[in-house]
């Protein structure tokens, strides 16, 4: 087959009148039946994007040290102690980056194939879809927020019922969340949605990632980083809890440097400090930097942050990101401390399943200029398209000193970080 393009190069950069854009890409997979993966780091402007050949999904053990090139994405529950090493593998979902293309900001595109036996056929649809879609706009779809009128009372009465239970002593934190539901008159276009977040939110990792087995596409515009790794060996975490409006009463922004956090906020981002910190010292790891805890902006709010930082190669301990990962997930930033009775309390008041939202997810071992790099951040500021379904997920760090209906509107808050940029989709 004749082509404009050579799979049988390592990378190439294509100028011409009408080059694939990230649209035609993702079209061309979802078109295929096949998994892709799109996003960008934080204060970057490249966007990222990978196909996998996979029809089905494999299911694997999140070893960053092991796995080829891909991107990881995993639910929420996903607790591994106790289990087997292949129950551990069953949960957390891989997509190979049989196909990987980066997208710059001079219009230029860097394309890797690592799968040239099953190219053939994406390539040719890509091609057909490039020429469509070059004539076509991306049109706006009218969206409608369902009506829900008892789940602010069943989230005020479970917030409630965990400050008793915290006030008792059963546990000091835990993360209660909720839904909302939005329904587009047509099935919204992923891409375009992702294209808004990113310029919305330009400190956050904004992802979009296609999975046709479950008829589900997640997208995310996340503010924390669970863990990375560079291609130098400088791993990182961050401790990220307390939430306020990153706007004053009358409108105005706030500057970082000037906001006031209550005591219940405080102590709620110091409780994620100490789970980081317990899990250095589980390890024996004392050589690590901490900075913070400052205010951190993230779109319409702002949070507390502290972030850790390690040199592995100076700790001669290059499997630091894979053990820290699973150390750390579930963090107490999404579930609680004791984690274990935090997460009982979770299955027995949400009455919705997490399924990938408070999980985690990011590219693994993807080629930079200097070397592969690994970025896990936590799924949160998510929400799940199914068709026309749209389906938000917002949760809440509450102590002993939590007020219910405050906590509510804190998830209300955080809802709008989605919510703002599917409104104006219209």
């Amino acid at each position: 087959m004749q082509s404009d393009y050579s799979f049988h190069t390592t990378s190439l950069t294509r100028v011409a009148e009408h080059h694939p854009q990230a649209i035609d890409f993702w079209e061309t997979a979802r078109s295929l039946g096949v998994p892709a993966a799109l996003w960008r780091l934080p204060n970057q402007r490249e966007k990222h994007l990978i196909v996998s050949f996979d029809e089905v999904l494999p299911r694997v053990a999140a070893d960053l040290d092991e796995l080829p090139a891909g991107f990881l994405i995993s639910p929420f529950d996903n607790i591994t102690d106790g289990l087997s090493d292949d129950e551990k593998s069953a949960k957390t979902l891989f997509l190979r980056a049989d196909l990987q293309v980066v997208f710059s900001d001079n219009n230029q595109i860097d394309i890797k194939n690592t799968a040239e036996e099953t190219a053939a056929d994406f390539w040719q649809a890509l091609m057909t879809s490039a020429r469509r879609s070059s004539n076509q706009a991306v049109s706006a779809s009218a969206v409608t927020l369902l009506s829900e009128p008892d789940i602010e009372t069943n989230y005020v009465r479970n917030v409630a019922e965990a400050v008793e239970a915290m006030q008792r002593g059963d546990f000091r934190k835990v993360v209660l969340s909720r839904t909302k539901h939005v329904v587009f008159a047509d099935a919204p276009n992923a891409v375009s949605l992702f294209d808004k977040l990113c310029q919305t939110y330009p400190t956050a990792f904004v992802s979009a990632v296609s999975i046709p087995e479950r008829g589900q596409i997640w997208i995310s515009a996340t503010p924390e980083r669970l863990v990375s790794t560079d291609a130098n060996g400088i791993f990182q975490t961050a401790a990220l809890a307390g939430t306020q409006s990153v706007f004053n009463p009358d409108g105005t922004t706030k500057r970082p440097a000037e906001a006031m956090w209550s005591q219940k906020e405080i102590e709620e981002q110091a409780i994620v400090c100490r789970y980081i910190i317990e899990c250095f010292k589980k390890i024996r790891l004392r050589e690590y930097i901490e900075e913070g805890p400052k205010s951190i902006v993230a779109g319409n709010l702002m949070h507390l942050g502290t972030r850790f930082t390690v040199d592995t190669q100076a700790v001669r301990y290059p499997q630091l990101g894979t053990v820290m990962l699973r150390l750390l997930h579930p963090t107490s930033a999404v579930c609680g401390t004791p984690r274990d009775v935090a997460f009982s309390f979770i299955r027995e008041h949400e009455t919705h399943n997490r399924e990938l939202y408070s999980g985690f997810l990011g590219p693994v071992n993807i080629d930079t200029s200097e070397g592969a790099a690994t970025d896990i951040f936590v799924h949160i500021r998510c929400m799940k398209l199914e068709g026309k379904l749209a389906t938000l997920y917002a949760g809440a760090g509450l102590t002993e000193d939590s007020d219910p209906e405050r906590e509510w509107q804190e998830t209300e808050m955080k809802c709008q970080t989605l919510l703002k940029v599917i409104l104006t989709n219209e």
